[in-house]
């Protein structure tokens, strides 16, 4: 009888996780009237989302969520960069302001969070960069206890003349931090201390990319072998073989058409959960996601085409818990498109479901049940 009521217990369990609707967590710039951070409830099933609350701050341009889910950290690209706490109601979908401190830098644009939610690390965009701070117990942010500047610069006049910090991404066992950085064409390396979250210089301190390409986004493969580097001036993507701290590259692929003449921008990078597909966001004037397949033996890519974002300046982009969808923020046409995936082939598919926002420019999730979740 036990034995009955524990597997019936198991069964309810994995169906309500099956059930369950994520909350999708928005940020947005705030210059054309958004108010700020927005919840979604999603629809796993139809792709359909449903506004649950906004919380009220300026520039929130992105977003991470702590690792117990239940508070939400974002950068405010202002002048004098700030980053903003709040708690998460998973009932009430509401959330509630704690404190806001300095980033140690201008415009930051990227935040990401420790294993243990104890810190987070920020990049700070126009100063170029990198800043850690501390998490309180009740979930505030503290001043940044510690400040790396990167020096130096590259070829593009006007965008890399001095250092632009673009992401800091943890790697898989968090024991180093990866900080792509625009303007000198690197991406440094960090060693990070298990505590406190100090960084020290990698060995090597840095990996090198093609003059001019433009470091901006980063991504692990799920299998923690291979790694994805976005670069957003030269349009490409960098594979490296990623281990224990060190980035060896592999290959160097375009992320548009051999025929495409336009601007460039590239901008976000996400492989798919099954690590099967690599999905990237080209801004400028291709409006795109290409798809690329994954070699599962050799982590290289190969492309399998090129999805209109149906908007423009796809920012960032996100695929859904599930790895059904993949929604896209398209920020200067003021809306996020859903898409479904073909999970065998990659391709994508207009759901014909749109969630109107103005300037949406980060993308996060937030599940009610599961406890297996992996969130980034």
């Amino acid at each position: 009888m036990k034995k009955l009521l524990c597997l019936s217990f198991l069964l309810q369990f994995v169906m309500n996780v099956n059930a369950q609707e994520p909350y999708l967590v928005v940020g947005t710039y705030t210059s054309t009237g958004s108010d700020g951070i927005y919840v979604y409830q999603f629809n796993e099933k139809t792709g359909e989302a449903t506004k649950k609350s906004y919380a009220k701050i300026s520039n929130p341009s992105y977003l991470v969520v702590s690792p117990d889910m239940k508070f939400v950290y974002a950068v405010n690209e202002d002048n004098t960069g700030s980053v903003s706490a709040f708690s998460f109601n998973k009932d009430s979908a509401k959330l509630t302001f704690i404190n806001q401190t300095t980033s140690g830098g201008i415009h930051p644009c990227y935040i990401n969070i420790s294993k243990e939610g104890k810190y987070v690390v920020v990049a700070n965009y126009t100063s170029g960069s990198v800043a850690v701070c501390g998490i309180n117990y009740n979930g505030s942010v503290s001043q940044p206890r510690q400040i790396i500047q990167d020096k130096g610069k590259s070829i593009v006049a006007g965008r890399q003349d001095e250092p632009h910090v673009h992401s800091v991404v943890f790697s898989p066992d968090y024991k180093y931090l990866f900080a792509p950085d625009l303007g000198i064409d690197k991406v440094m390396a960090y060693k990070v201390a298990p505590e406190s979250g100090a960084l020290s210089p990698a060995e090597p301190a840095f990996a090198e990319v093609k003059p001019g390409a433009g470091p901006r986004h980063f991504e692990f493969h799920p299998n923690g072998k291979y790694a994805y580097l976005m670069e957003e001036l030269s349009g490409a993507v960098s594979v490296f073989k990623y281990d224990n701290g060190k980035l060896n590259l592999l290959q160097n692929i375009s992320s548009h058409p051999l025929s495409f003449e336009g601007a460039k921008g590239s901008a976000d990078i996400h492989v798919s959960p099954d690590g099967r597909f690599l999905y990237c966001s080209n801004r400028g004037d291709a409006n795109s996601i290409a798809i690329f397949s994954i070699n599962q033996e050799t982590g290289m890519l190969r492309i399998v085409g090129f999805q209109p974002t149906l908007g423009l300046h796809p920012r960032n982009f996100t695929l859904d818990p599930t790895g059904n969808f993949l929604l896209v923020a398209n920020r200067d046409s003021d809306e996020i498109v859903v898409f479904k995936i073909d999970k065998q082939t990659g391709l994508l598919e207009d759901t014909k479901k749109r969630i109107k926002v103005q300037k949406p420019v980060c993308l996060k999730w937030i599940v009610k049940i599961s406890p297996y979740a992996k969130w980034k």
